[in-house]
């Protein structure tokens, strides 16, 4: 259960976990100080590499990440109208995240942006820099080790509209 200091963030599309499987850092979001990730079971299904469904099994059973299902009766309704414009794990999330009043991280950005910033604000939408933004504050990185990632994360084609976390995080190393 969640304290009143502790902002919940359902993760909303598998990208936002693979990329942090990728570079060994999916524990890091539950180590930030504040924050809950939870995992909707409909994106967990959509993490079907072997490799990086044991990574995220791991982070689960560790305590790092919640896995949870839609159970609330607005929730499903809700997650049912938006199945005819999004797939499964996106409708999820803002399904979960607007009954909850949660944040959402997600690197997407068309329609899913266009939604989540409609139903809950763009302030509420943490995305994979946003996180390691999250991190270096906390103390968790340091600018080097996330643009290390960074450069990691590009040669998979992960593109980020930055040349190096120092221009988002002012004075750390």
């Amino acid at each position: 259960m969640t304290n009143a200091m502790t902002t919940r963030v359902v993760v909303t599309d598998a990208c936002v976990l693979i990329n942090l499987i990728h570079v060994g850092r999916l524990p890091v979001l539950g180590d930030l100080p504040g924050y809950e990730f939870v995992v909707p079971d409909h994106v967990y299904e959509e993490v079907a590499d072997p490799g990086q469904r044991q990574a995220l099994d791991d982070a689960i059973e560790h305590g790092k990440l919640r896995k949870e299902s839609l159970t609330d009766l607005s929730s499903i309704k809700l997650y049912a109208g938006l199945r005819a414009s999004l797939g499964r794990g996106e409708a999820a999330c803002i399904a979960m995240a607007v009954a909850e009043g949660c944040m959402i991280a997600s690197d997407e950005r068309r329609l899913f942006r266009r939604e989540v910033v409609a139903r809950l604000g763009e302030e509420r939408l943490l995305t994979t820099v946003s996180i390691y933004v999250l991190a270096i504050n906390a103390g968790l990185l340091t600018v080097e080790e996330a643009d290390r990632d960074k450069d990691v994360l590009e040669r998979r084609r992960f593109r980020m509209d930055v040349a190096s976390f120092r221009e988002l995080v002012k004075g750390r190393g």
